[in-house]
């Protein structure tokens, strides 16, 4: 096994240790899929915010899809539904691309594997994969954390070489608890404390608890870099980077929100045991076994097979 670059859960007091990979690990080239300065803004910032990516029935034929998994259809497997914790309602369902032939088109689009395998320089991967659904009045939160942290730790992620995409399924308001993000968080990786319980993933998927960092470290890093929450329509793109620290308010509003949510590895980053010593999470949460995907190039819509009519109301 690797050495471990990044402990953590391991000391009595957090502690920041400063990023020992890069954030974008291969340089700018004229012909990447971002432009020189969007390529600049994710290694400044640790995230990126791309609009326009999708037509619009491409947008409505991941809504449909998104609405039609929400009401549990008989082919999903439940172990991959998240409850809320107190309301019960849908939070999220992990392994969608192993579930849905459309959300399984979406996570190989030539669109994102292109972006995701510049950034991370090497073929790649999906680790993870799920919707994530804040309905109105009552989403919960998503409280602070680096998602590295969690899958250093409880999933054996030895490096820093990955990144998760953000496909906004429902406008994103200011006002139904967007996603929000520290930016140049990336470049600090600050460990947490508490030693992780057997079986954490069941709790931590509807409240974390564990591999939450601490308030003065968030103080700071909010002073350092502020708050951002990137707001915009429907199909939009938020790109950040593993180490990037985020979070998201409750929605008690009317509004609901939804996303679909993709982590990309790179093919080097394949995880090994867990650094946190605790078996393995499930595969539906974290992919052990990986193949490189094959970029897929055409609309969703058509591709998958689905048929949108634009003048439809989305239910």
């Amino acid at each position: 096994m690797q050495p471990d670059a990044y402990p953590s859960r391991v000391l009595t007091e957090p502690a920041w240790l400063q990023r020992a990979d890069p954030v974008a690990h291969a340089p700018w080239r004229s012909d990447a899929p971002l432009t020189r300065e969007q390529h600049e803004g994710f290694e400044r910032n640790g995230y990126l915010v791309l609009e326009g990516l999708f037509a619009p029935d491409e947008v409505q034929a991941l809504q449909i899809e998104l609405y039609r998994l929400q009401s549990l259809p008989v082919e999903l497997d439940l172990d991959t539904v998240i409850a809320e914790p107190e309301s019960g309602a849908v939070r999220s369902i992990f392994a969608i691309h192993e579930q849905s032939p459309l959300f399984a088109r979406l996570t190989s689009d030539a669109r994102l594997v292109a972006t995701a395998q510049h950034l991370l320089g090497d073929d790649v991967y999906v680790h993870q994969s799920r919707l994530n659904y804040k309905t109105g009045f009552d989403g919960k939160e998503f409280y602070w954390h680096s998602d590295f942290e969690t899958w250093h730790v409880e999933d054996g992620m030895p490096r820093m070489r990955a990144l998760s995409m953000s496909i906004q399924l429902a406008d994103n308001h200011a006002v139904n608890g967007p996603l929000m993000l520290m930016p140049g968080s990336q470049n600090t990786y600050v460990t947490c404390v508490g030693e992780t319980p057997d079986d954490h993933y069941r709790q931590s998927l509807r409240r974390q608890e564990y591999g939450v960092p601490d308030r003065a470290s968030l103080t700071l890093l909010a002073e350092r870099g502020g708050i951002t929450a990137p707001t915009g329509p429907a199909g939009s793109v938020i790109i950040f980077d593993c180490n990037t620290m985020h979070g998201s308010n409750g929605n008690i509003t009317p509004y609901p929100r939804a996303n679909a949510f993709i982590v990309f590895n790179a093919m080097a980053n394949q995880l090994v045991r867990p650094y946190g010593g605790k078996p393995p999470r499930p595969d539906f949460i974290a992919r052990r076994a990986a193949s490189a995907l094959r970029p897929q190039t055409g609309r969703l819509s058509e591709r998958a097979g689905v048929s949108v009519d634009l003048a439809s109301p989305i239910s």
